[in-house]
C-alpha cells in the first residue's frame, strides 16, 4: 500500500465517509465540541487587514514575510473584476512546505476583501498527500478554539472533490474555511477514500455578499 493511499485511508477513518447517500446533520458538524474562552476575531491574515489599499496589502506581505516588491506578482480576475496579489512562503505554517498567499483587492472598493492560503505539490514539489492532510490536521485544531460563533462551525463535511475540514465565522460574519481536496478511489463498505492533493484555507470578510462585479438584475 503506498503512502498516498494510507493517508486517504486515515483521512477517511477520521472524518464522514465520503458515500454516495448521506444524510445532512442536524447541527453544524463538529459545533457541539467548540469550547473557546475567546471570541474569534477574523479581520484578515497576519498584519494585511480588510479594507487596506493595494498599497498597504503590499507592504504588509512584505513586512510579513520578509519579501521584496518584486516577489509579489499580480493577477488580474477578469470575471470577477478584482486583483490578486499573490506570494510564494516557504513555512508559512512551521513544517508545512512553502505555501501561497493570494489577497484579494474588491472590485469597487479596491480594498482588500479576501486572502487564500493554498498548498499543493504544484507549488512545492516536495509536498506530499501526508503533509497536506497533517496541515489541515494542525490547523483544524487551532481554529475550533479560536471562538467561532458554534452555529456557524463546520468540521470534516463531505463536499464536491474532498472535505470541507472547517467553516466558523465571527461575530461580524467575517470567515474563515478549509478545504482539503483530492481524488476519490473507491474504498470498503460501498464508501469513497480521499487522496489529499490541495489545502485550502480562506479567510472572507463578506462571504454572503463579495466585492465582486456581477451583472446587474434584470440585463439579460
Amino acid at each position: 500500500m503506498s503512502g498516498a493511499m494510507a493517508v486517504a485511508i486515515v483521512a477517511a477513518a477520521q472524518s464522514p465517509a465520503l458515500s454516495q447517500k448521506r444524510e445532512a446533520p442536524a447541527a453544524p458538524a463538529g459545533a457541539s465540541n467548540v469550547v473557546a474562552a475567546q471570541q474569534a476575531n477574523v479581520d484578515g491574515f497576519r498584519s494585511a487587514r480588510f479594507g487596506m489599499s493595494e498599497a498597504e496589502v503590499k507592504s504588509a506581505i512584505m513586512k510579513d514575510f520578509g519579501l521584496k516588491a518584486d516577489a509579489i506578482r499580480e493577477q488580474a480576475n477578469p470575471g470577477e473584476r478584482t486583483k490578486v496579489l499573490i506570494a510564494k512562503v516557504p513555512e508559512l505554517l512551521p513544517g508545512g512546505g512553502v505555501a501561497e498567499a493570494s489577497y484579494v483587492i474588491g472590485y469597487q472598493s479596491k480594498k482588500l476583501i479576501q486572502v487564500s492560503i493554498s498548498w499543493s505539490k504544484g507549488i512545492d514539489d516536495k509536498m506530499t498527500p501526508e503533509q497536506l492532510f497533517s496541515n489541515s490536521s494542525v490547523l483544524r485544531s487551532h481554529f475550533m478554539g479560536e471562538g467561532f460563533k458554534p452555529d456557524t462551525v463546520a468540521t470534516n463535511m463531505p463536499i464536491n472533490g474532498g472535505l470541507l475540514m472547517f467553516r466558523g465565522s465571527d461575530a461580524k460574519d467575517r470567515t474563515v474555511m478549509m478545504i482539503l481536496q483530492g481524488t476519490l478511489a473507491p474504498g470498503e463498505n460501498n464508501q469513497r477514500v480521499l487522496t489529499p492533493t490541495t489545502l485550502l484555507l480562506f479567510y472572507i470578510a463578506d462571504a454572503k455578499a463579495p466585492d465582486v462585479y456581477r451583472l446587474p438584475a434584470g440585463s439579460f
